[in-house]
């Protein structure tokens, strides 16, 4: 080595392995025989059936142990344990919780090393990544939670536990997505029972030991392995108050049709085809380092991957020349050699659509390079890919793979390299990547996506929330959002009121109309509706689809308007309403919509994201941003300040709305036109379409074109049912007050955004 510098020492060494010992796990499975029941009530049981099933190490093919297969019965039993627990975990206190929190948090810690070895036997995934990020981020979420638990009750007065948690989790990050659903449920005082992925059980039965020792209460935490068919009987279960579900598109779909017909609340954490944009003045280096960790971590098998490469056209030979380079460097290998970068693939399954969607790529016209090297021949691997020359309308860049491939496509100018990151139908994640700072943050607050790495990518921490819009799901992980998401808001209770009697009409006839795009329209059918001796016009589906059309066309520029000048359009709103004497219902509900634009007004400069500072040398902030295009079904109590109310909350946070008013009255709708139109909201921004709720809702629930619906009469289960067919955002609460509703804005406020979170490093 004399006389060679530093480079050249580099580039001759070799590697030789660095395995990570299994026999700590090995002793723990033979402890149990390499056979284990479910836990259920504190305590481990076979399944009533005494179906078991083999879970593989996919790096040998070869078994591990046995687990058993929860059915009917089975479920039945940890649902009743965890509603008995339910009582005693929520008196327990804040306090008390935290102390049960911080408990878990010490004793993975104290077992980090079995827990790695475990996850990487079980899944296939280097040591490195389970030892250094996945089990540290399991204590994480235990101590950040630990926290929440201490506080919930005082910094969230008007909402309570929502009660027993259904949770499926997926195969990939095994023991972190149970931390990541777990320790928020029981920071509220929920109790849950929880299905780990079929493949891969044995961390989370592990941490059902961990329960036992850190005292946690039996029937607190119940965990029932097994196969989908377990899964659905936690969906159906009628004792199961929420459902938390990470894993496939097409599954979380399903979900949301199963439980149209219930109360039941929904978290779902869904697929992604995340880009990953590289402009020409970023630090290529750092970008081909950041591409490894982006889509060859774990295999690719992430759901927030940065499978889609967008390259600035100027250094996209010189981009892909260094990544090929790279990629020859990897490792692909045991799981518990320490210098291995890639390990196995979960199941053959995996493997076969892994490689039967790249051949189809190969086939389309895509260039593929894999490195020169070959993968091991046992067990479950497939090499780095990179497909470049790839058409934006290809399966492969469409589509989740699943796996360490990567798309490659080119881009000229931000504006373009913004369109094609939001050319798919997800919303998961993004990378950034720019050494002007300000070109980045403006592309990240365009990119449709829950979260945005700058100059990072697959960063993680318990205090920020993750999550995505469109069909990557709703809802958030982790944050306060996801604390929010085990939780309820406590709304008025409905109030019975005497029904009015229908408005009599007097003097000239008048003729109403709908308001779509700016104008008064009338209805496409030519039909009215008879109200109190007037005439409403009634709407179909061709004046739905104009309105839907109407509001999309508006709402990218409404929503990209400063907050500041969003709240004086709506203090004007509230000025032109106040003035206004062709509203004819009771001083009291015109006070009441008054009061409702005037509040959301005020709101709209003040309903804000927050600055997180996870444990890295940078901050997080997080944006709440307009969900869309949001259909509202208005109800018949308050006519005129339900319509106000809601309308003002939805377009205060940018978003474009089509509304149908109350169909017992909706003239006070009707005539609402009248001040929305002296008001300087600009056209689209408000659309409202009258007429029956059975004729109308339907084509609103099933519209791709509409991002979220608020229902607040009619059919309830129709609306959720239908949403699942683009998985729209729904907010279908139960009848409530809303005199005393309207009183608490950031409960609108809250269905009417989704929260942004853009991971920002710093320093060299």
């Amino acid at each position: 080595m004399v006389g060679m510098g530093v480079r050249e020492i580099y580039e001759s060494m070799s590697y030789g392995p660095a395995p990570e010992s299994a026999d700590l796990a090995n002793e723990w499975l033979d402890s149990h025989g390499r056979s284990f029941g479910l836990f259920i009530d504190g305590q481990f049981a076979d399944a009533e059936s005494g179906q078991k099933f083999e879970t593989l190490n996919p790096a040998t093919a070869g078994p591990l142990a046995l687990v058993s297969q929860a059915g009917p019965h089975d479920v039945d039993r940890a649902v009743a344990a965890a509603e008995r627990a339910r009582k005693d975990w929520l008196a327990l206190g804040g306090y008390g919780r935290a102390k049960v929190l911080y408990a878990l948090a010490r004793q993975v810690q104290k077992h980090s090393r079995l827990f790695a070895v475990l996850e990487s036997l079980d899944n296939g995934k280097p040591i490195r990544e389970t030892r250094d990020i996945d089990i540290p981020l399991v204590a994480r979420h235990f101590y950040h939670h630990a926290g929440w638990a201490e506080s919930v009750e005082r910094d969230f007065p008007r909402m309570k536990p929502v009660g027993v948690c259904g949770q499926i989790i997926p195969w990939n990050f095994p023991l972190l997505m149970l931390a990541w659903k777990i320790a928020p449920a029981l920071a509220w005082g929920n109790t849950v029972v929880l299905k780990p992925a079929e493949y891969t059980p044995l961390t989370a039965l592990l941490f059902a030991e961990i329960c036992q020792r850190a005292g946690v209460p039996n029937g607190v935490v119940n965990i029932v392995t097994g196969d989908g068919e377990t899964g659905k009987l936690i969906v159906d279960h009628p004792g199961i108050h929420k459902i938390a579900f990470t894993g496939s598109t097409e599954v979380g779909r399903a979900i949301r049709v199963a439980t149209a017909g219930t109360t039941k609340k929904l978290s779902l954490e869904l697929g992604g085809k995340s880009p990953f944009v590289v402009f020409e003045d970023a630090d290529l280096d750092s970008a081909v380092e950041g591409l490894v960790d982006a889509i060859w971590f774990n295999q690719g098998q992430v759901c927030c991957a940065g499978s889609r490469l967008l390259v600035q056209e100027s250094i996209e030979k010189k981009l892909h020349a260094k990544l090929r380079e790279r990629m020859e460097k990897l490792r692909v290998g045991s799981p518990l050699d320490k210098a291995v970068d890639i390990g196995a693939i979960i199941a053959p399954v995996q493997l076969e659509r892994i490689s039967a969607l790249v051949d189809e790529g190969a086939r389309d016209g895509a260039e593929l390079f894999q490195p020169s090297w070959s993968c091991p021949k046992e067990g479950w691997f497939y090499p780095p890919t990179l497909l470049s020359n790839v058409g934006p309308a290809s399966r492969v860049a469409q589509e989740e793979i699943f796996g360490p491939v990567l798309v490659s496509m080119s881009f000229r100018t931000p504006k373009e390299a913004v369109e094609l990151a939001n050319n798919t139908v997800y919303g998961l994640a993004a990378s950034v990547w720019s050494e002007s700072l300000g070109r980045a943050l403006d592309v990240a607050a365009r990119i449709k996506a829950g979260t945005v790495w700058v100059n990072c990518t697959n960063l993680f921490d318990g205090s920020v929330g993750f999550g995505g819009y469109r069909e990557s799901g709703f809802g958030r992980e982790g944050g306060v959002e996801g604390l929010m998401e085990y939780a309820v808001e406590m709304l008025p209770p409905a109030v019975e009121t005497a029904s009015s009697a229908p408005r009599e009409r007097t003097g000239l006839d008048r003729t109403h109309k709908q308001y779509i795009g700016g104008k008064q329209a009338r209805p496409d059918s030519g039909y009215s509706l008879a109200i109190g001796g007037e005439d409403a016009p009634r709407g179909n589906r061709k004046d739905v689809r104009n309105a839907v059309e109407a509001a999309r066309s508006a709402q990218a520029a409404w929503g990209a308007a400063p907050a500041h000048s969003r709240a004086q359009i709506l203090y004007y709103l509230a000025e032109n309403l106040s003035a206004s004497d062709g509203l004819d219902c009771p001083d009291s509900e015109k006070e009441a919509a008054v009061r409702a634009a005037f509040r959301f007004a005020g709101r709209a400069d003040k309903f804000e994201g927050r600055v997180h500072e996870p444990p890295l040398r940078g901050v997080v902030y997080s944006r709440y941003e307009p969900i869309g295009v949001v259909a509202i079904v208005c109800p018949d109590e308050l006519p005129l300040a339900a319509l106000a109310g809601s309308v003002s909350s939805a377009i205060s946070m940018g978003n474009a709305v089509v509304v149908v008013p109350s169909e017992a009255d909706p003239l006070p709708g009707e005539e609402l036109i009248h001040v929305l139109e002296a008001s300087d909201i600009p056209a689209g921004v408000v659309n409202i379409v009258s007429g029956l709720r059975s004729e109308l809702v339907e084509t609103l629930a099933r519209h791709d074109d509409v991002d979220a619906m608020w229902c607040f009469a009619g059919d309830l289960e129709q609306v959720r049912r239908l949403s699942a067919s683009n998985l729209k955002q729904t907010w279908t609460p139960e009848p409530f007050d809303w005199r005393s509703a309207l009183e608490l804005p950031d409960v609108f406020l809250r269905h009417a955004t989704q929260v942004k979170n853009v991971w920002v490093p710093y320093g060299d």
